[in-house]
């Protein structure tokens, strides 16, 4: 850390590369040019390498991790050598490889699907902290100068104009609630290979998954009220917006490798544009039953409010695995007592009545395309 620096960050509309700009702060200019000789050469490095680039940008450190340890060369190079898969994808899509639609298996969706799991129950905790807030949703409770909208629409808004600038809705796995906003490209667009058909991109529920959010979500996971943290709030919920969303189109990518081990019997069902008939062949009953108790067990652990005391040693505890093969304290796989962020029924319920559904209809609508001519 530098800390007699007032330091900020500029991204030019040029290059991807991140460029610190320090400013003095009553501080000798021999100790000024002895600390930024301590940040490591990597950013120099970075810079050299992002002029170079053509179709491919060099990985971009996330911003804490240059300010933050600017001491520690090794975690910054650990960091800069893993490109960002939610922000900048350069051939992966989550932690999924789609070089190519042989690695598009089931095998390799569920993994991501589970690690999004993750995301979408630690961004409803975060959201959990704040009391419902409505004036955040209504326009004419909280007006926003010079914007026709509510303040959650403002913030959603201006975070797809910014990530959308940076190529975050040119990943098949993105899919923005206002698309009608997102500018040109200030970095050069990326190939992805061509491993879905090109029905996907015109995929988006995004309406479905904002009504159902406010209608049925977030009266779950927060209390009645207003603390007038209005700001925090709406940040979380486009968090959890995002991490929903990204989930539900994951469904085609599913899609796609279930026709792939299966082409004749799904050929059969398009060919008659069978909707139904395809809902029942997607549909698989303990499957689901599985993920829901799944996700309740991980918003049990995660939501959890933790007392350290002897009898909760390490020593002391049990172990198990549970059925994704994870240690766990809990060899009969029971949910952890006491108070929870959120209740693990509600994640629960949400998998059930609407993520997986939902990813469902994903499936159905870009399955009743995938035999469609391809678009030039």
């Amino acid at each position: 850390m530098l800390p007699a620096i007032e330091s900020r960050i500029l991204l030019t509309t040029s290059s991807s590369a991140i460029i610190p700009l320090f400013q003095r702060k009553q501080l000798p200019s021999q100790r000024l040019s002895r600390r930024i000789s301590r940040i490591p050469s990597l950013i120099v490095n970075t810079l050299r390498s992002d002029s170079a680039a053509s179709s491919v940008s060099a990985p971009v450190v996330p911003i804490p991790a240059i300010l933050g340890a600017a001491d520690s060369a090794s975690a910054i190079s650990a960091a800069a050598a893993r490109p960002s898969a939610t922000f900048f994808p350069d051939g992966e899509v989550g932690d999924m490889d789609i070089s190519d639609q042989h690695t598009v298996t089931l095998a390799n969706i569920r993994s991501s699907l589970i690690r999004q799991e993750d995301s979408i129950i630690f961004s409803l905790i975060e959201r959990s902290q704040f009391c419902r807030n409505r004036p955040a949703y209504d326009a004419s409770a909280m007006p926003v100068p010079g914007f026709d909208g509510s303040l959650l629409e403002f913030v959603m808004r201006e975070t797809e104009m910014l990530h959308g600038k940076v190529r975050r809705y040119t990943s098949p796995t993105e899919r923005p609630f206002f698309p009608d906003a997102i500018p040109p490209l200030i970095l050069p667009q990326l190939n992805y290979p061509k491993v879905l058909h090109d029905a996907a991109s015109t995929i988006n529920i995004n309406a479905i998954i904002w009504k159902m959010y406010f209608d049925d979500l977030l009266p779950e996971i927060t209390r009645d009220g207003d603390d007038f943290n209005y700001g925090s709030a709406v940040t979380m919920d486009v968090l959890c917006l995002q991490a929903l969303s990204k989930r539900i189109h994951f469904g085609a990518f599913v899609a796609e490798a279930k026709f792939q081990e299966n082409p004749d019997t799904y050929r059969a069902l398009i060919e008659k544009q069978d909707a139904d008939g395809l809902m029942q062949l997607l549909t698989f009953n303990d499957v689901e039953a599985a993920v829901q108790r799944r996700v309740e067990r991980k918003a049990a652990t995660f939501g959890q409010d933790i007392s350290e005391s002897p009898a909760n040693s390490a020593g002391e505890a049990s172990k198990g695995v549970n059925d994704d093969g994870a240690a766990t304290s809990n060899p009969n796989n029971q949910q952890p007592q006491g108070s929870f962020k959120i209740q693990p029924e509600v994640v629960a319920r949400l998998y059930g009545q609407w993520i997986m559904p939902l990813t469902k209809k994903v499936q159905v609508e870009y399955l009743l395309r995938r035999l469609d001519p391809p678009s030039l």
